[in-house]
């Protein structure tokens, strides 16, 4: 016989839907590229929403394939190619940035605040002492200042574990109902002096510089041949609750959309000795200046976007006037189109069609930012 649930217990028991925070917590995506080198300074720079950096070391980041690993073909890996030992707040770490509107289901900052469960698959490597104790951290500096750690261990060089670790749900502070970075999660890979003079922050409390890493941390970044240590992750999940579930695979295709919100790029195609980026063309309103090149963003991105460019010789090109040199700029925009102008060219053609282009015979990329 069905029973009726009332409202408390429809909240309860919710069925269906997403269970994972993590967007592409199987590594499938990589716009930017499969490979990063010299990487020192916090940054996306491989993986699709996994921001890596070292302050003391310099590291490689790839996207990895994977062979070992059943149900994964890709993971994050960083290889530490320069040894730096840290101090002070300096730090090796991965980390996950997510939005406050994505979060209102924690219940965060009530007495009905809900557990969170991490878990995911991990790999690290040579005799660099590369296996003991790694500190996971959740901070929440946006909304109320406060942080929660745990800490896992690498059993075995050269081996994929399993790991879960459970944080309970924080009464306190509540996350802000917006688009702004409201938590990080952070996998600590090395940890500088000051990140350790207190005692490791297991229960929700008051941020405090001192209390982020545990006294034991791994230093993938400055111990035993450290210039070839390495940690591989995958499968990394992030649900509600106090239990960890199979990871939630989802398609390249849903997951690329997902990404997109932070980042994407447009890209030339060769054309007439060089590239042209066919979806950006717009008119001459003098001999010197083209705007309006709109181009619609494949989704909505999280916020109105800045630009990057990868061009070395950019301008504009018109089939009956050529190609004129000119310097690309981010003109009225939002976060579902973008407009580009080009100003400082010559001869050019009022009222003409113009598309941008690289002469330089290279492929080049327009980046467009929105991360947290």
């Amino acid at each position: 016989m069905a029973r009726a649930l009332g409202l408390a217990n429809l909240l309860d028991h919710q069925v269906g839907g997403r269970r994972n925070l993590i967007i592409n917590g199987a590594m499938q995506v990589a716009q930017r590229g499969t490979q990063e080198t010299g990487v020192t300074t916090g940054g996306y720079y491989t993986v699709d929403r996994f921001r890596f950096g070292s302050d003391s070391a310099t590291f490689t980041m790839d996207q990895n394939t994977v062979t070992d690993l059943p149900g994964f073909t890709k993971s994050c890996k960083v290889t530490c190619t320069t040894a730096g030992t840290p101090t002070g707040v300096q730090s090796t770490n991965i980390s996950v940035r997510l939005e406050g509107q994505d979060l209102q289901h924690l219940k965060k900052g009530t007495s009905d605040a809900e557990s969170l469960t991490l878990s995911f698959w991990v790999k690290s490597g040579t005799t660099g002492g590369t296996t003991g104790t790694y500190t996971v951290e959740l901070l929440d500096s946006n909304n109320s200042n406060r942080h929660v750690g745990s800490t896992f261990t690498i059993d075995a060089s050269d081996t994929w574990e399993y790991k879960t670790l459970t944080f309970a749900g924080d009464t306190t502070g509540a996350f802000t109902n917006d688009n702004n970075r409201s938590l990080s999660l952070t996998w600590f890979l090395s940890a500088g002096g000051d990140f350790k003079t207190g005692t490791l922050q297991t229960s929700w409390g008051a941020y405090a510089v001192g209390n982020r890493v545990d006294g034991n941390q791994v230093d993938l970044a400055s111990g035993n041949d450290s210039a070839v240590n390495y940690l591989e992750i995958t499968g990394v999940q992030l649900e509600v609750g106090e239990t960890a579930t199979p990871f939630e695979h989802r398609s390249y295709g849903e997951e690329l959309a997902l990404c997109q919100r932070y980042y994407t790029e447009a890209t030339t195609t060769t054309t007439g000795g060089g590239y042209i980026l066919g979806v950006a063309s717009g008119m001459a309103w003098n001999a010197s200046n083209v705007a309006g090149m709109q181009i619609m963003l494949p989704v909505e991105m999280r916020a109105t976007p800045t630009l990057t460019t990868s061009f070395t010789t950019p301008g504009v090109y018109s089939p009956n006037r050529g190609f004129s040199s000119g310097t690309i700029g981010l003109g009225s925009s939002s976060n579902k189109a973008v407009q580009l102008n080009v100003s400082g060219s010559s001869g050019l053609t009022t009222s003409e069609q113009y598309y941008l282009y690289e002469s330089s015979a290279s492929f080049s990329r327009l980046k467009f930012y929105a991360e947290l």
